[in-house]
């Protein structure tokens, strides 16, 4: 009996995660792992600190977008439309479309690779189209709640990658101390693996997807259920225990990668099963077995998450009826949308688009995006018309101020180095 309690306590904190979870998880998706390996395999141990550097930062920010879609249960694109001038919503979309529908098309490419790492016989392209249609077919057949339960079980596959760099010699004192102390190197390749980090930890399909989230959220309780403490409290553990989630698969695959590539020579990670190639004989087959299925179980993961924060950005511009619980008869043209940009981010992999520069324009516009986003997600979340008693802390603001600099400076060195 002394056991229960402790038990009830993990059910509670379980029952607790949702749409924070879901979100910080989908954030280590098949483009991700690859950027993170990127880090590892070209600068070592050199970019640990930014899995510490970004996890402040990324629950700052997505904890503003949760409070709301809590306080107004609308999308943030409700949000913008109703509230600020349509140009604003129409850069927004501008931007933020053709980096979600390259991340699409690069995490797809990615689990088709690897599938065929598995099964040789079948070609990529055969993988990438049957991917493309198990999750058109998971978004339309299922309702939100089965979907998000989905979702929910599939973070457990982001848990292999904290085993790997277990199985290899790692010089621990090494790891700490790039860890807590920034390395940081005045060159193009250094500010573009930075900014590429940035783009994919801090990006602005996550904003509107955690938004949306917590307004479904809201509308699917029975009984009307009013903003309080308690509601903001479960919440804040969501999102925390979500970006922490992120940020500590974020650190053991820059590990990994820079504790076993790094030291081999190889320094160049074009995509996700490049990264698994290079493990096997360094690592052992078993590292190589686990790398591969973390990437199959992401790309899950992160495709609805992608595809579906596109689609409701869409249906809430145009006035159309949005959600994932609908039925598609309900629901036609949001559906529609969903098919639709599959299919474009499916039809970079026929065109020949290379993953590894889908990921790097993919960054880039997630890079120069965040910022303008992030802004105006500090102007809604201390906007008293809106968010009524609910406005940001000063210290979310603090943490606002710090993400829209340091996103807007590495940009900017980007660039300057770039041209």
């Amino acid at each position: 009996m002394s056991k229960q309690p402790s038990e009830n306590k993990l059910v509670v904190f379980f029952k607790k995660l949702g749409p924070g979870l879901v979100t910080g998880a989908s954030d280590d998706d098949p483009s991700g792992i690859a950027t993170y390996s990127q880090a590892g395999a070209q600068f070592g141990l050199g970019t640990l600190w930014t899995a510490l550097f970004t996890f402040p930062l990324m629950a700052g920010v997505q904890g503003m977008c949760a409070r709301i879609g809590l306080v107004t249960s609308q999308g943030l694109t409700v949000t913008l439309k109703k509230h600020y001038p349509r140009p604003v919503l129409y850069i927004m979309l501008l931007f933020s479309f053709p980096a979600i529908t390259l991340n699409l098309g690069a995490d797809i490419q990615g689990m088709g690779a690897v599938c065929h790492m598995i099964f040789p016989a079948v070609p990529v392209s055969v993988f990438c189209v049957l991917i493309t249609a198990l999750m058109m077919y998971v978004i339309i057949e299922y309702p939100y709640q089965k979907i998000a339960m989905i979702l929910k079980w599939l973070c457990l596959s982001l848990l292999l990658y904290l085993v790997v760099p277990f199985m290899v010699k790692q010089d621990w004192g090494d790891v700490l101390r790039h860890t807590f102390i920034p390395t940081i190197r005045y060159d193009k390749d250094f500010f573009s693996i930075i900014v590429a980090l940035l783009g994919t930890t801090i990006s602005p399909y996550l904003f509107f997807w955690q938004t949306t989230m917590e307004a479904e959220d809201m509308a699917h309780h029975t009984t009307h259920i009013v903003v309080d403490k308690r509601i903001l409290n479960d919440m804040k553990t969501d999102v925390n225990t979500g970006m922490l989630f992120s940020n500590i698969v974020m650190f053991f695959i820059i590990l990994t990668a820079g504790s076993v590539l790094f030291p081999a020579g190889v320094t160049q990670i074009d995509t996700v099963d490049q990264a698994a190639k290079a493990l096997q004989p360094l690592a052992g087959k078993l590292t190589y077995f686990i790398f591969t299925t973390g990437v199959l179980g992401t790309g899950l993961l992160a495709i609805p998450v992608l595809a579906g924060s596109q689609s409701y950005m869409l249906a809430e511009t145009m006035g159309w009826p949005a959600g994932l619980d609908k039925k598609f008869a309900q629901a036609k043209p949001f559906y529609i949308s969903i098919i639709v940009s599959l299919i474009v981010g499916l039809s970079l992999d026929f065109l020949g688009v290379s993953p590894i520069k889908a990921l790097l324009y993919t960054a880039i516009a997630y890079g120069l995006t965040a910022p303008v986003l992030i802004a105006m997600i500090m102007h809604i979340g201390n906007n008293k018309k809106i968010m009524k008693e609910f406005t940001n802390s000063k210290f979310s603001n603090i943490l606002g101020v710090l993400t829209l600099i340091i996103m807007t400076a590495a940009a900017v060195a980007m660039i300057w180095f770039l041209f």
